[in-house]
């Protein structure tokens, strides 16, 4: 088997882990999207195993150089002709609205490896004004990546068999959701960023009210 063929299965999130990470992730968004978090301590909804990807810097980054820190991630890819310039330009004002004395970080997973190198997603963070100092770009193996995406942050994404694609770059379909992990890396927070009633800018208030809340937690 070539390792293409591997690298679309592997890429293809399907099956009992999948379906489990859709459960979970079914189960965050209708606590946080309620609001039934408000007022009140947030959940531990799971540990994020370790991980070893690379940054766009072309730098091995891995669990224990965001240990201590709160963090924001999600899943785009550079190529992407649906939501991701979307989402990403909201990190890009999360990044904004992010006090100067925090110490989050941001972090965007790449569902496309294959294409979206170091180089690629360096030239995509300049894009978007990134400070490589607090938001990092991974790629990586592309089991890496799947492991870290969900099993530990209940994001998904799957493979458009080509039959299925309005284009050329109509890859994937992908989670939309930003998560926020705590110091001692745990899964806290889970937030929807498009869609029928989604108003980025609460949603933005949101995040930086949970941040705001992990940073304060030893």
């Amino acid at each position: 088997m070539s390792q293409e063929p591997r690298y679309l299965n592997r890429l293809t999130w399907l099956g009992l882990g999948l379906t489990g990470a859709l459960l979970v992730l079914a189960l965050l968004l209708a606590t946080f999207r309620t609001g039934r978090w408000l007022g009140k301590p947030l959940p531990v909804y799971g540990q994020v195993a370790d991980f070893t990807l690379t940054n766009q810097n072309e730098q091995r980054f891995s669990l224990a150089d965001l240990r201590g820190r709160v963090w924001v991630a999600d899943i785009i890819f550079t190529r992407c002709s649906g939501p991701c310039l979307k989402m990403t330009r909201q990190m890009k004002d999360l990044q904004v609205a992010l006090p100067a004395k925090s110490q989050a970080r941001l972090v965007t997973l790449t569902t496309d490896p294959a294409f979206d190198t170091a180089a690629v997603l360096k030239t995509y963070a300049q894009r978007f004004g990134a400070d490589a100092s607090r938001w990092l770009f991974l790629t990586g193996a592309s089991k890496e990546i799947a492991h870290l995406a969900i099993d530990s942050l209940k994001l998904t994404a799957i493979a458009k068999k080509p039959e299925e694609r309005d284009s050329s770059t109509d890859l994937f379909v992908h989670s939309t959701i930003f998560v926020v992990v705590d110091k001692r890396e745990r899964l806290r927070g889970v937030f929807e960023t498009s869609g029928e009633g989604i108003d980025p800018v609460q949603v933005r208030g949101q995040i930086l009210a949970v941040l705001k809340r992990l940073e304060r937690e030893s």
